[in-house]
């Protein structure tokens, strides 16, 4: 999946990060990727490795990877 529009002013991406098996990782990856810029929401689901983000503009992968890395998990990639 890509990058999309929701309403003006907002773009959801999706994410796969490995490493995640609990609701404690949840919180720890959507309290790094929440931190960045602009970021207006993300939900991390562990049993399936998806980070849903919105953010008021699309974000560098660079900086959604480093705080991936941050809290400790590996960004794979979009989803």
């Amino acid at each position: 999946m890509t990058a999309q529009t929701d309403t003006p002013g907002s773009v959801t991406a999706v994410y796969q990060v490995t490493g995640m098996s609990c609701g404690h990782c949840e919180g720890s990856v959507s309290a790094e990727i929440s931190e960045l810029t602009g970021v207006t929401s993300v939900q991390a689901v562990a049993a399936t490795g998806v980070v849903t983000v919105v953010s008021e503009a699309p974000l560098d992968e660079a900086a959604v990877r480093a705080a991936v890395d941050e809290a400790g998990f590996e960004l794979a990639g979009r989803a």
